[in-house]
């Protein structure tokens, strides 16, 4: 098994998408850890006192980077008309949905930088068994 303390880490820049003709700026910082390998955790700023965290999927990031991918609370998709510079993104929770515009060169690099340090089908090798099955059987 490999161990890493590196995390890769990168704050962009997204647009909430909020009617057809508006849209509001907001902050989000990606966060990778090779001892979680298969998430993304994504934390979005906004006017409210506590940021909002979201937990994606690394392979589902990197596939919708190649076309439509997601279903229920989380989709993307091309941003038709924008060429390879955004993606939508949407994210559905009982208090509502939320519509992302995404630029594609920044999630590009990011998941880049994530895949060398572990690249996509090595997930498994970069998790403390051990340490899971610990927590799977400690009492509650």
């Amino acid at each position: 098994m490999k161990k890493s303390l590196k995390t890769v880490e990168r704050q962009m820049a997204v647009q909430l998408v909020v009617s057809r003709d508006r849209s509001v700026p907001l902050s989000v910082r990606l966060r990778y850890e090779p001892t979680d390998p298969y998430v993304v955790h994504a934390v979005f700023f906004v006017d409210c006192v506590e940021p909002v965290e979201w937990v994606l999927g690394r392979d589902l990031l990197a596939d919708g980077l190649e076309g439509s991918a997601g279903y229920a609370d989380v989709r993307i998709w091309s941003a038709a008309g924008r060429g390879d510079q955004s993606m939508y993104m949407a994210l559905g929770s009982s208090a509502g949905t939320a519509l992302l515009e995404i630029p594609v060169p920044d999630l590009t690099s990011f998941l880049k930088n994530t895949e060398a340090l572990v690249p996509r089908g090595t997930e498994s090798g970069h998790i403390d068994w051990d340490v899971e099955l610990a927590h799977l059987l400690s009492p509650g």
